[in-house]
């Protein structure tokens, strides 16, 4: 295997010296980018473009051509795994994801089985192969998948919610069935990343985007316990490299420590955690990932660069930290901002180690 010409981004991850602070973004290909846009115009609708490995290969390298960022993700949608489950995933204009046939029936539940990666989510395998070799070896490719507890929020809500009743109704009423759908939902994500890795994928992330909505309890029995099992699972090595993993759950900063224990080598924080705080508060055991406000990017470049700094900061001196933003960036971005903000970072983080 070729040596990666940028490995900056796999070195932060184990927590190893980098010569700068390694910046990619959550949604990093996606509608704030005019080329984007048009690619998905092509393709006739997102689900088009994601079941395309051609197409998805084409907007995940668009913001590598436009900004030096050191890794690049795979073009997917975490809910590609119910998908391929069988409950119908289709998305209502302005209204997102949503699914056909949600879990609401025990004999539906009882009947959910895992997907095999290399048939039913074989165009994701197929995409990670294509992105790998158009890469290059110039960044590393990070595969992904939803976490349990996420994905069951759709499956079980029939797509987004404001106030998680049905799931969490099933949750107090009849954990058992919930318990169900995540042991199938656990083995569903950790052969889909091993897939990913086999593909090529040189890092994964789970996210937890709806972990943050439960009880301290519940996080830890219903979403925190099938990540360790998942992490776990996980190939750690492949072609003579080693493949970190990374954790994010979105509102998670109270769970800190106990993510950090469960065996990944990086925990993602969104933006409402003090990044120096968490430092202290996990010491060596993982690096950190974020952690912007996705909002922050409306400021002008300036203020942007401000806050890049403030946070390059907190986190203080040393390597283990890979800079993103605390959740998704958003449609509305002006790509330019984008641009301040990845400079900001090299910029500011290569003065740093010069101290």
């Amino acid at each position: 295997m070729n040596k990666l010409k940028n490995d900056t981004f796999l070195r932060a991850l184990l927590r190893q010296p980098t010569e700068h602070t390694p910046i990619w973004l959550m949604r990093q290909a996606g509608r704030y980018l005019p080329e984007y846009c048009e690619t998905r115009r092509r393709a006739g609708n997102f689900m088009n473009l994601c079941k395309n490995p051609r197409l998805a290969c084409e907007v995940t390298l668009q913001p590598l051509a436009r900004y030096d960022l050191d890794a690049a993700i795979l073009f997917s949608d975490i809910l590609t795994v119910p998908d391929a489950m069988g409950l119908g995933l289709y998305f209502a204009e302005g209204e997102g994801p949503k699914f056909e046939r949600p879990l609401r029936e025990e004999w539906e539940i009882r009947n959910l089985s895992v997907p095999d990666p290399g048939v039913e989510l074989r165009y994701v395998i197929d995409a990670v192969a294509e992105i790998r070799r158009a890469l290059d070896n110039s960044v590393p490719l990070i595969g992904f998948s939803g976490s349990p507890f996420t994905l069951a929020c759709y499956m079980i809500e029939g797509g987004a919610s404001e106030d998680f009743r049905s799931i969490k109704s099933m949750l107090y009423d009849r954990p058992d069935l919930l318990h169900h759908v995540l042991e199938v939902n656990t083995n569903a994500v950790t052969a889909y990343l091993n897939a990913q890795i086999e593909a090529g994928a040189q890092a994964v992330m789970i996210f937890d985007t709806w972990g943050g909505a439960l009880s301290n309890r519940a996080y830890k029995a219903f979403s925190l316990a099938y990540m360790q099992r998942i992490v776990e699972g996980l190939r750690r090595e492949h072609g003579g490299a080693r493949i970190p993993s990374i954790v994010f759950t979105k509102g998670g900063g109270q769970w800190l420590e106990d993510i950090a224990a469960i065996g990944c080598d990086a925990v993602g924080l969104d933006w409402t955690t003090d990044i120096g705080a968490a430092r202290r508060r996990v010491g060596d055991k993982v690096a950190l990932q974020g952690n912007l406000d996705p909002v922050a990017l409306f400021a002008q470049p300036e203020k942007i660069a401000q806050e890049a700094r403030t946070i390059l900061d907190a986190y203080g001196p040393g390597s283990g930290h890979v800079f993103n933003l605390g959740h998704g960036i958003s449609q509305f971005t002006p790509p330019e901002h984008v641009a301040a903000l990845v400079n900001a970072v090299h910029e500011h983080s290569r003065k740093q180690r010069q101290i």
